[in-house]
């Protein structure tokens, strides 16, 4: 049985990340199935014969750590081959590390090599040696979740290191731990196997370059380098600045190829967009106007800076690779202080992502929707990795609330369920004593919103009907107990949820509901939870409660469906006696006479608000004066809109979208209050609305067993198009003929409608 494998078994901690590299020579008489079965703590990049063959492992946590199994066939010859792996290890500590990443007390790599089901044998041992010429740093000084990114250096005597020729003489034999050194997690018999593709990998080059700052060199001379038609040299002790153009906002494994250049430093900063002087927003992020906006504007962003060792040739060039994969949209190029002529040979990328399928299509008689469309597919492929992420810039985490619309859109436009499965169950892993889950997970941080919870009961609820997997639901069932349990025991005498949370770093818990700009300054907060409880809180327990209902009455959990029927007619009552104000609507915080769109909102999704009350006080909170919903709501608003007949209010709350299309954003931004994110895909809504509520194709059962082709038009004329589901794809098309829809379809076979 092979051993997990280290450089040193260290005898302190080391405080920051660092890579490891390991080599392995394979002899083969001839071209065999070779399988390698092959993990790491932290992260591993795999070569054999010097081709980057995979990434991995996906992301786990302390108690399930995943492992993968590669072919390795296709890169293997007869002779001598060689498999080399280059480990990331992350520090326990996150100060200076990432968040997102799991990772053990035991650093190191674990490489099992099969052919025909039969362990191969070594030759020799692995050997190891330390990359030095890469340190990683912190993007930021206040809050930096990524620390990805990089201040490196060019090493001669690591050229090649992952070829058959190199010479690893030199290197030091790699160590085994001995099973007891093993955390349980890690032993090779607990390991489990990855449960997600692997993400995608495509070759891509960049377009064009949308400013020259400083360069001998012409426009299109960068052009040509960049599609690889030409190389550029850059002389000695100038310094030369591009601004490069991806076209659209993008995740790949950067790959820059140098030759000569000795002592040049190159600085690859990478942007989301051109921003303007000035600051905005909670905390003060800077103003954002017309993406593209290369006169007026700026980049601002993260860097990697590189020293050119200067070995490479033309022919074999010195590469520099960051370790992890960039988010870029624009990248600003600069090179300075090379001692002798510096030889541009080659920069270009691999788009790495989920490999989402999108197979719905839907055209409509708003032209408008289909560049909306566009924007959000695109937001949603960039925030699917190994798990969903709220962005792909700034955080990378995945959180419940964000990840529970992203799982809705993934189903209405690809019906795979595959990301969304490991979803919960790494949050259900994140589950805390007190019951409630952790806001974003994995994630080696605490980080804990109280309502987030609720979401996950959502998704689990969502997951049951669209898929009809009645073990993999009921196995959650003791995560929500735990979850309700917290709410129940925090409930008032008055029978609302009491004050459990606050401002953000203020208070144990973080009481966020919504980026709307009305609560900037109380950090996502109503300020009503200056006072005392929120009224917010109470509502998505309720609204949590109803679907937990749904939920054990469809798997037949009894005691649970009585016990949570009861604390939900509980909370009703105290809803309607202490929430509701004079005016029919109902209050931020119980006996605080201040009002929010939000309040209304989840009002009419639990039945607090019903009938012509909902529709007025709907309609009152949409006025300025109160507290907005802000992108991340808006699929929420978007259903009090359509319990209410208003669907075609939807119009109008399109418009930030409209906006973001006229500015040249290329992904849905965070929020329009503030747009620190140009990357959020709980705004990628419009995948979900198009197919599911102006075509109206719907799970009308669990499991997805029957349709209801309901459409919406709101105030479209004209709609149609291909839905997928998980039983087929439905057609459907309408035209509005005397203010109705004139609706056909067509169902796959076994699919019947229920209207």
């Amino acid at each position: 049985m092979t051993d997990w494998i280290t450089s040193v078994i260290p005898e302190k901690k080391e405080p920051l990340p660092y890579v490891t590299l390991f080599r392995r020579t394979l002899t083969l008489s001839d071209v065999l199935p070779v399988f390698v079965k092959i993990t790491a703590d932290t992260r591993y990049k795999l070569y054999v014969n010097g081709q980057f063959a995979e990434y991995g492992p996906s992301r786990g946590d302390e108690s399930v750590w995943f492992y993968d199994e590669i072919d390795l066939t296709r890169y293997l010859h007869a002779g001598k081959n060689v498999i080399c792996a280059a480990v990331l290890r992350n520090p326990e500590d996150t100060a200076h590390s990432n968040h997102g990443m799991a990772r053990t007390a035991i650093p190191g790599l674990y490489a099992a090599l099969f052919c025909d089901g039969a362990e191969l044998p070594e030759e020799g041992s692995w050997k190891w040696k330390r990359a030095e010429g890469i340190s990683f740093c912190r993007e930021e000084v206040r809050f930096a979740p990524l620390n990805i990114h990089e201040k490196a250096w060019g090493d001669p005597s690591l050229a090649g290191w992952n070829t058959e020729s190199f010479d690893d003489s030199s290197w030091q034999n790699a160590v085994s731990y001995s099973q007891s050194q093993l955390p349980l997690v890690l032993q090779p018999d607990h390991l489990v196997k990855r449960t997600i593709p692997f993400m995608k990998r495509v070759p891509r080059r960049f377009p064009s370059i949308r400013r020259i700052i400083s360069s001998s060199h012409s426009v299109s001379a960068w052009e040509a380098f960049l599609s690889g038609e030409t190389a550029l040299v850059i002389p000695k002790g100038t310094t030369e600045t591009v601004e490069i153009d991806a076209g659209e906002e993008m995740t790949g494994y950067l790959s820059l190829c140098l030759a000569g250049g000795r002592a040049a430093e190159i600085e690859l900063l990478y942007s989301e967009a051109y921003v303007q002087e000035g600051f905005e927003g909670p905390e003060q992020h800077p103003v954002k106007k017309d993406r593209e906006d290369s006169i007026c504007g700026h980049l601002d962003g993260y860097a990697d800076t590189y020293r050119c060792a200067g070995y490479g040739t033309t022919e074999k060039p010195e590469e520099y690779t960051p370790y992890w994969f960039r988010t870029f949209r624009f990248i600003r190029i600069t090179v300075s202080g090379a001692e002798e002529p510096l030889t541009l040979c080659s920069l270009n990328y691999e788009e790495t992502g989920y490999p989402l399928e999108i197979k719905t299509r839907v055209n409509s008689s708003d032209a408008s929707l289909s560049d909306i469309w566009d924007i959000s597919a695109r937001t949603l492929r960039r925030c699917m990795q190994e798990t969903y992420i709220d962005c792909p810039f700034y955080e990378q985490l995945q959180y419940i609330a964000d990840a529970r619309l992203e799982i809705l859109y993934t189903y209405a436009v690809s019906a795979d369920d595959r990301l969304a499965r490991k979803c919960i169950d790494d949050l259900a892993r994140s589950q805390r004593e007190d019951g409630l889950l952790n806001a974003s997970y994995p994630n080696r941080t605490v980080n804990v919103i109280p309502t987030f919870s609720m979401y996950f009961i959502l998704m689990v609820y969502d997951h049951l009907l669209y898929f009809g997997d009645r073990d993999f639901a009921a196995r959650f069932i003791p995560v929500i107990r735990k979850i309700l349990a917290f709410f129940e025991a925090h409930t008032s005498e008055e029978g609302y949820v009491g004050s459990i949370g606050g401002l953000n770093g203020k208070a144990p818990f973080w009481s966020y509901i919504d980026w709307a700009a009305e609560w900037n300054d109380t950090s996502g907060m109503p300020a009503a939870g200056l006072q005392g409880p929120i009224t917010m809180e109470s509502l998505l327990y309720l609204y949590g409660l109803k679907h937990a209902i749904l939920l054990a009455d469809e798997l037949g959990f009894r005691e649970d469906c009585t016990r949570w029927t009861a604390n939900s007619l509980r909370a009703e009552a105290a809803l309607r006696k202490y929430c509701m104000g004079k005016n029919g609507m109902i209050m931020d915080g119980p006996g605080v006479e201040t009002y929010s769109q939000h309040c209304q909102i989840f009002g009419i999704l639990t039945g607090i608000l019903n009938g012509e009350q909902a529709n007025a006080a709907l309609q009152e909170a949409s006025r300025p004066g109160y507290a907005q919903s802000s992108i991340a709501m808006r699929y929420y608003l978007f259903r009090a809109l359509e319990i209410c007949g208003l669907y075609e209010e939807t119009d109008r709350y399109y418009e930030p979208w409209r906006n973001m299309v006229k500015q040249h954003c290329t992904t849905c931004v965070e929020s329009e209050a503030y747009a620190r994110s140009e990357c959020h895909a709980w705004g990628a809504l419009v995948l979900y609305e198009l197919p599911s509520s102006v075509l109206g194709v719907r799970p009308a059962s669990f499991g997805y067993k029957t349709v209801r082709i309901s459409p919406l038009p709101g105030r479209l004329t004209q709609a149609s198009g291909d839905v997928i589901t998980p039983n087929g794809t439905v057609h459907v098309e309408w035209t509005l003929k005397n203010g109705k829809p004139e609706v056909s379809y067509t169902l796959p076979e076994g699919l019947s409608l229920q209207n």
